[in-house]
């Protein structure tokens, strides 16, 4: 049987990185209590659990709020995750299998496809598919220590919706980023793999760091610039 407090941690956290309680958002004990149908105790349990992840800060006596990050926060954030990705990506070219680089190619095509402008464009799909291709790097690299601190800060492009955030270019540019990584990952190439992952991350925080600096309403960016990151 499920603990009330996974079930309201579950729920939360599903929460936060669809959207539904975007950066800046207050959530308050009671009301989330109310509406998971569990006491407080569950609630201020899982609140924690996911200030641990960074999702949430927990505000004594009042509950949370989902952080509204800075520029100075993105740089920090992605600053890591160039290096732990980057890490991660040379480990895997060392251990990554055949089937592994076979669906890592199929993933690319899939991404291509969904991103083409038109009616059929799906960012949201692009951003599942993103996410299948980076976990395969992170289990490649086969190493729980390198996975435990990218979990604390991979959550960040989820949260943002980066994808929605991307230029035609952008996308073009991503695009070409993970074909070259799975074919530097097929080749057991770390120090290509490697290369082409911070670059890819590098890339990721530019396009953040623009919307974050840009004045304005980020759905007004996105129709300004679009199309949506990963």
């Amino acid at each position: 049987m499920v603990r009330a407090v996974d079930r309201v941690y579950a729920r939360l956290r599903a929460d936060i990185l669809d959207g539904v309680h975007p950066p800046g958002a207050r959530i308050g004990e009671a009301e989330l209590a109310e509406a998971t149908g569990s006491s407080r105790t569950p609630v201020r349990e899982a609140l924690r659990r996911l200030e641990v992840e960074g999702l949430v800060e927990v505000l004594p006596h009042r509950g949370a709020r989902v952080p509204d990050w800075t520029p100075e926060d993105l740089e920090e954030i992605y600053d890591l995750r160039m290096l732990l990705e980057g890490a991660a990506a040379r480990r895997a070219a060392a251990r990554v299998t055949d089937a592994d680089a076979d669906r890592m190619d199929e993933l690319c095509a899939l991404m291509e496809e969904a991103v083409e402008p038109g009616a059929g464009q799906d960012l949201d799909r692009v951003a599942e598919l993103n996410a299948e291709f980076h976990d395969i790097v992170r289990s490649a690299a086969a190493s729980g220590r390198l996975v435990s601190m990218l979990n604390a800060v991979v959550q960040l492009p989820l949260v943002m919706r980066t994808f929605h955030r991307y230029s035609p270019a952008d996308l073009a540019r991503s695009s070409a980023h993970h074909r070259e990584l799975a074919a530097a990952l097929r080749a057991r190439d770390g120090t290509w793999a490697e290369s082409v992952m911070r670059a890819h991350v590098l890339a990721a925080k530019a396009v953040l760091l623009r919307a974050a600096r840009t004045p304005g309403d980020p759905k007004d960016q996105d129709d300004h610039t679009e199309t949506r990151t990963g």
